[in-house]
This record gives structure tokens, sequence and C-alpha cells, in this order.
């Protein structure tokens, strides 16, 4: 018999076929023939399948089994090819290829081309990454042979022809683009888990973020209600049925009003933030130079009228409102020095910085009692000049009022005295308010007079109160 492919046949797969070209079919098989073949003739369209099947039998076929070689689509298992089974197109005489899954597809890679296909369908039950339950499946290879074969041949070095070819890109690493984060989250740590009855507790007003659930629930014993509740209790022939059931009936729906109440006041603590006051101080640290820390805890008393995202809408706008002032304030800084040109600043920006640490460099120097003049005198004149009847008092360096509450509504003077005074610029307001009151109260005032209202240091009384007169504030005493 010719066959046009002898490399895939060899003699002992031949022998072990046992082809009966010379015996007839049995009468038993004439008739099992005879099924087969109506019922290939009602079908004969062609087969599409994930696994052949037998043109005969229909059963699925495994490797090795026969394939027509002048017939098309033709393919049969060897019992059916050894008992010489034809179909209307197939005679057993026609030329045929044993088709065999033992050669290597993928060179140097020592698998069969029956392990790839395993491979293939055992990862399509198990799902790319389960390496273990593929390894468990796959008989004759480890799981780490399976995921680095697969890595290596069909992912990273793509060898087979055919196999789609993706380009690597966020979109298909990640499924979408990805998006990163803006702001570090800070919020990673444990759960806080607070004593009961503590301040930190009832600020969380029982919330337990450990069990995500709030401890102590609104109205705890309200399942009392219908604990011992029992709808038996009355029978439709008693006379106080009717009663009865509306007094159980009223009873389940204050139980019901009480749940909804709960589940109220659940919602107004989760929609209003009252249970994640660790991101509410965070909040207010980033505020620290624009809204000013006072004014946001003072504006914390809104959360209660605004849900969450309504809130940091409003803490948001008044933010980025101070960055403007603070930015108009940087202006004007510049052009009070003589910039006009925003070129200039980075100049004025570097002098200024050196110029600090030169002064800085200065201080040290005179602090240093190496450099000091009175190491140069003898020691009598130096002992008489350290003694405690000619010493000083240190004096208090100037405040750095910038950026402190109440620094916006304040001239230059105002903020030159303020930092002299080391006064913070929200209590000198209300001091001035307070002297300017009591001012225009008399038509005039006197230093004793305002010692008296202001209640501080004499000192900062004393300046205070001549800034207020050379301002022409208040009215000194005739």
């Amino acid at each position: 018999m010719a066959n046009p492919n002898l490399t895939d046949m060899t003699e002992e797969d031949a022998a072990d076929l046992q082809f009966p070209k010379d015996c007839l079919l049995s009468p038993t098989d004439e008739s099992e023939h005879a099924d087969v073949e109506l019922e290939v003739s009602v079908s004969k369209d062609k087969i599409f399948a994930s696994d052949p099947v037998c043109r005969v039998c229909r059963s699925t076929l495994a490797e090795p089994y026969i394939r027509c070689a002048m017939c098309t689509d033709v393919e049969m298992c060897p019992p059916c090819f050894a008992r010489g089974r034809e179909t209307d197109e197939h005679k057993n005489d026609h030329d045929y290829v044993i088709i065999k899954n033992e050669f290597p597809l993928i060179d140097e890679s020592g698998w069969a081309a029956k392990h790839e296909l395993e491979l293939l369908d055992v990862l399509q039950q198990c799902g790319f990454g389960n390496w273990v339950d593929v390894g468990r499946r796959m008989h004759s290879k480890s799981a780490e042979e399976c995921k680095t074969h697969y890595l290596q041949h069909y992912i990273n070095n793509q060898a087979l022809p055919g196999l789609p070819r993706f380009e690597e890109s966020g979109a298909s690493l990640f499924g979408c683009e990805p998006i990163p984060y803006m702001y570090k989250l800070q919020d990673l740590e444990e759960p806080p888990r607070f004593a009961p009855d503590t301040i930190n507790a009832r600020l969380l007003a029982g919330y337990n973020a450990a069990r995500s659930d709030f401890v102590v629930n609104f109205d705890n014993h309200a399942e009392s209600l219908v604990s011992d509740l029992d709808f038996g209790e009355f029978q439709p022939d008693d006379d106080a049925y009717e009663l009865g059931r509306a007094l159980q009936v009223a009873i389940v729906q204050a139980y019901n009003n009480r749940l909804k109440e709960r589940a109220r006041r659940r919602k107004v603590i989760r929609d209003h933030g009252l249970i994640t006051f660790r991101r509410v101080i965070t909040s207010i640290q980033r505020y620290e130079n624009t809204i000013m820390r006072p004014f946001a805890e003072r504006l914390l008393i809104f959360m209660q009228l605004v849900d969450g995202i309504e809130f940091d809408y409003i803490m948001e706008g008044l933010h980025r409102a101070g960055e403007l002032k603070n930015h108009i304030n940087r202006l004007l800084e510049f052009r009070r020095n003589g910039l006009k040109h925003f070129y200039s600043v980075p100049m004025f920006q570097k002098l200024s910085k050196l110029r600090q640490e030169n002064e800085r460099e200065r201080k040290q120097y005179l602090n240093n009692p190496e450099y000091s003049w009175r190491c140069l005198l003898p020691d009598s004149v130096a002992a008489s000049c350290s003694s405690p009847i000619l010493t000083q008092r240190k004096t208090a360096p100037p405040l750095a009022v910038k950026g402190l509450p109440g620094y916006e509504k304040l001239n230059a003077d105002e903020r030159e005295i303020c930092s002299v005074a080391r006064l913070v610029p929200i209590i000198y307001l209300d001091f001035k308010q307070l002297l300017i009151t009591e001012n225009k109260r008399n038509g005039h005032l006197r230093l004793s007079q305002a010692r008296a209202l202001l209640k501080c240091d004499v000192n900062k009384t004393r300046k205070i109160y001549d800034f207020l007169v050379e301002k022409g504030y208040i009215n000194k005493s005739a």
C-alpha cells in the first residue's frame, strides 16, 4: 500500500494495528457497521469539536489514532481501524497516517506535544498562576517545571508560530491604565482599640474599628421588646384575639421604629466622618499654613451639617484661598524689597539665605566666651564687670508671628510690635479692641487702667499702650 507520509508510521505500529485486509466483516459487525453508516449518513456536516472524534463510533480520540490520507476529515480510533470499518466515502484500503504526539513541539525543551496539550488543558481548568494545582494534575511534571516552561516559551519567548504577540503596556499588565496615588496612604496601621468609657471611645460614638461595627448600639436594649413576644398566645376563638394581635403588631412596629432610628444614627456617624477622627486630625495638620489650626478646629462643628465630601470641599476651598493669600504676601514682600521682575527673585532668595547664615554665624561668634572683650581685661576688672549688679538680663528674641492666627489682619507696624512684644496677633487684636472700647467710654485711658484691663506682663502692657497712643487709637489722660 502506498503511504504518502511514511515518516509518521513505523513497522511496529503497523504490526500492532493488525489491519485485516483479507477478512470480511461478520454478520454482527455488518449490522453494527450498517447502524454506524446510517448514523453517519444522517449527519454529513463537518464536525467541530475541541477534541477529535472517531468518524465511526463517535468516541473521543486519543493519540495515537488514524487519519485517512485520501478522505477529508475522516479520523478513526485504532479499534475501528483494526476491524476494517468503512463509511460511505471512506474505504478500508485507503492510504492512512498515524497521528502521534510523542514528538517535541519546541526544540530543546524536553516536552513532547502531548505534554504541551496537557499543560494547556490544565491551565484552562486551574487558571494562570495556580501552579500548585497545575503541578498536581500534571503527572510527569512538577509545578516549578510547568511555571518555568510556560513563562519561557509562551510568555517571554514565544517560540511557537501562530501565537498572538501582545505589546506590554499599562493596560495589558493591569487591565486598565494605572492611576498613581496623589497622596501617600497614612491610615494603614492597626485599627485603634480603645478601652470602654474613655475619651477616645466616646469620640468614636461606640464604634469599634477593629470589628468594623458598633460595640454599643443606640437603644441597645430594643430587642427586649420582642424577646418574650409569643405570637401563639392569642387564638382566633379567644374574645381578646383582635386586641391581642393588634397589641403584638404595635410592639413589632415600635421595635422596627427603634431599628430605623439606630440605622439613621449609624448613617449620620458614618456619612459625617465622626468615626475617622485620626483622618480629621491629619487634615487639620495639612492646613497649618493656610487656614490655621485654631480656625480649622472651630470649623469641625460644621461636620454635623454636611456630609464628608461636602465638608472636604469647604476645607479645600479655604485651603486654596489661604494658598493664594500666602502667594500674594510673598509678592508684596518682594515688592517691598524693591523687586519688580520675577527673574530677580532667585537671586534675592539666594542672597537672603546667605544673609541669614551670616547673621547666625555672627550671633554664635558674639556668644562665644573666647572672643568676648572680657577676656582682654585683667582678672579683677573682669570679675567686677561680671558682678550681678552690672549684669543685665538677656532680652528675648523677637517672636516669628508670620502664619500665626490673625497675622493677615495686621499692618506692618502692628506686626512689628507683636514681634517685639512677643504677642500672638489674635491676642493683640483682642487687647486692642478692649482698650479702644474703654477709651471710647471714658474719652481717655490711663496706663494703670490698661494694666487692670489686660492683666498681663507690665512691659507688654506698656508697649501696647504706647503704640496705640502713638497711632491715635486711644487718648492719653491729661
